[in-house]
């Protein structure tokens, strides 16, 4: 019996290196929306982590379970493991990241003109600005970019072509505690450490666990006092989604309607 099971896994695995190592045709729009499908599906695994050995069991699982199989292991018993080892894996994922934000923190914090503040926010003027400095509780319109510390893109008014107008009390802590530190006019380099910026959670696959952030900010204007009472731990931060295409930036950059401006954490508009 064990030899059979070790065989049937050896058949199973070697089957998903095969079809994982062949390009798919994509001459259909239906071939291209089934692969849209994997894409989707491939964002909601992003925090766990995995390895190629690893995506070759869940691929195997996947086909089992969509090809109504006989599955290799009992589900009611792993089902509830599932969501130990992501917990796991996203806690693993964020020491790392954490250290390398710490060395990054560190850099910037010994640049020309950098001022450290006591909640560990990070912030190198670039142009001073001569006008009114917002409150908390105010709207500002601003031009950004949100980048990775390894250099990655991953949000941009600038790549939109169009600034972002929001409450200050609905962003993230670094965003709130940074921009009340500058006048309109000015622009800083803020480098936000996971504590102020998404934490220990990430805002996958986009963003990982512990992740340090760095933005490049210019403040625009100050709007009227925000009438938005959440408080920072409901509201992380913005993205922007595209209806038409179903999908947020920057996973398309051109959006034929416009951009909706959503909230992290929750269904896209509409659903």
């Amino acid at each position: 019996m064990r030899k059979i099971m070790t065989w049937s896994t050896v058949l199973i695995l070697a089957t998903a290196v095969t079809a994982a190592a062949a390009e798919p045709k994509l001459d259909t729009e239906e071939q291209k929306t089934l692969y849209a499908l994997g894409l989707t599906i491939s964002r909601s695994l992003s925090p766990f982590n995995l390895s190629p050995l690893e995506l070759e069991l869940v691929e195997a699982g996947f086909a089992a379970g969509s090809l109504h199989k006989t599955p290799a292991v009992d589900l009611e018993t792993y089902g509830p493991k599932i969501k130990q080892l992501q917990e796991s894996r996203a806690a693993a994922v964020a020491a790392v990241e954490k250290t390398t934000g710490q060395a990054l923190l560190d850099k910037a914090g010994g640049e020309p003109g950098a001022m450290k503040t006591t909640s560990g926010l990070v912030m190198i003027p670039v142009i001073l600005g001569t006008g009114a400095s917002p409150t908390a509780t105010d709207t500002v319109t601003v031009n950004y970019e949100g980048r990775l510390a390894d250099g990655t893109v991953f949000d941009s008014s600038i790549q939109r072509g169009e600034p972002a107008t929001v409450p200050l009390n609905g962003v993230i802590k670094c965003w709130t505690e940074a921009l009340q530190l500058v006048k309109v006019g000015g622009k800083s380099r803020l480098v936000c450490p996971a504590d102020l910026a998404y934490g220990d959670q990430g805002w996958p696959p986009l963003i990982k666990p512990g992740a340090t952030l760095i933005f490049e900010i210019e403040l625009l204007a100050i709007s009227h006092e925000s009438a938005q009472t959440a408080t920072q731990s409901e509201h992380a931060f913005y993205w922007y989604y595209c209806n038409d295409l179903k999908t947020y930036y920057p996973y398309v950059k051109n959006c034929p309607s416009g951009w909706q401006q959503v909230v992290p954490q929750t269904a896209p508009p509409g659903q």
